[in-house]
């Protein structure tokens, strides 16, 4: 049996460069790769590289990390989707423009019973360009669980270098009875990727879309076909009264219509100017919105508002309907609402029968600050 060596002195320059990178990662493992953790955290410099390290090795604690329950947990898929995960995490806590990085392990090794299965390790690197995944099967009883623990450390190190744009010479430990298979995916495009479901949303900003980039402090909804001055005159009066960004946000989706297609989105997407800022979404509900965007402010129209509060939105369950608007209160969620015509009656949010206890969801844009009574439809119907 090879017994393991886990000599610092040797990892330590490798981790010392990793440390002199710009790259920020979030590390996740699970079934091995606690060794590498140690290692990188136990380097000076660990700051300056690791944003968060995670063993999510329980169900739940799984659960809560990916936001779903896996089919598997020691698998090439799981340890994609822990990346990925990490991926995000990394990003959402930068505070600089440090490429945001997510490494992963998802394993199965020896342990202190004898095990049917293949002794097995997937680790997954994941950047914003795409994903390389190394599929390590080891040489069942080559090893005791330190000395598998140690290969798999080594491997999680060596992918992190490359991922952090190094050249790698870690030595792995790797035996002519071990198999590694080494795959790269590039990711799709931004909206491929939305089309797909790979990605929540999309920022376009100056023609340059972003993958679940930082979305504005404040978002109107709405299909923008085509977009007119009423949106951009609410947009005006939402800024000045709340003082941060507003930005414009279009649901792929639709609950009654068909998806958009590829040549529509980015037709629709061609009428924001350089200097507006939009955002993607496959949300078709402001519930899932809210869910995307916690803490943001939308900006509505009273007819708008009207639904948000009527039962019949939710299936009819004035129960749902109350749970939805307190998961939204929770996170911070802000309706702005501004007047409509109706009727030929201008209606504002006085005439919105907002729930008790939930007054605190909404705010109004005044009459005096914004009125425009034109719609997308009016304009379709006139061309």
């Amino acid at each position: 049996m090879i017994a393991p060596t886990n000599n610092m002195d040797e990892i330590r320059p490798h981790i010392e460069k990793i440390h002199d990178t710009p790259h920020k990662s979030v590390v996740a493992v699970s079934g091995a790769g606690t060794q590498a953790v140690a290692w990188l955290l136990g380097v000076a410099g660990a700051s300056r590289t690791i944003l968060e390290a995670l063993v999510p090795y329980g169900r739940e604690s799984m659960n809560s990390f990916l936001g779903f329950e896996p089919e598997q947990s020691a698998s090439a898929q799981t340890a994609k989707d822990m990346a990925k995960a990490g991926y995000r995490k990394a990003k959402s806590q930068l505070e600089d423009d440090s490429p945001p990085v997510g490494l992963s392990c998802a394993a199965t090794i020896a342990t202190d019973r004898p095990k049917r299965g293949d002794h097995r390790a997937y680790v997954s690197a994941w950047d914003q360009h795409g994903n390389t995944l190394y599929s390590l099967n080891l040489h069942k009883g080559l090893r005791d669980r330190a000395g598998e623990e140690e290969v798999v450390s080594r491997l999680l190190v060596h992918a992190l270098m490359l991922l952090s744009c190094l050249e790698s010479d870690v030595e792995l430990g790797i035996t002519p009875g071990d198999t590694l298979e080494i795959e790269r995916t590039e990711h799709a495009s931004p909206l491929d990727q939305l089309l797909s479901g790979e990605a929540r949303w999309v920022v376009v900003r100056g023609g340059q879309l972003e993958v679940e980039g930082e979305a504005p402090a404040a978002l109107l909804p709405g299909s923008f076909s085509p977009v007119h001055q009423g949106h951009r005159g609410m947009m005006a009066a939402a800024q000045s009264k709340l003082g941060v960004g507003v930005g414009f946000e279009l649901s792929v989706t639709n609950v009654d219509k068909p998806p958009l297609e590829e040549a529509e989105i980015l037709k629709r997407l061609a009428q924001f100017t350089a200097d507006e800022t939009a955002v993607l979404t496959s949300a078709e509900t402001f519930f899932k919105k809210a869910r995307l965007f916690p803490g943001r402010t939308f900006l509505v129209g009273w007819d708008t508002a009207i639904r948000l509060v009527a039962p019949r939105y939710y299936g009819d369950d004035t129960g749902e309907m109350m749970i939805a608007l307190a998961e939204m209160l929770a996170a911070g969620t802000r309706f702005l609402v501004a007047g409509r015509q109706d009727q030929g009656i201008f209606k504002t949010l006085k005439e919105v029968p907002v729930p008790e206890g939930f007054q605190g969801l909404f705010g109004d844009i005044s009459e005096d600050k914004f009125r425009e009574d034109i719609s997308s439809t009016q304009l379709r119907t006139s061309q």
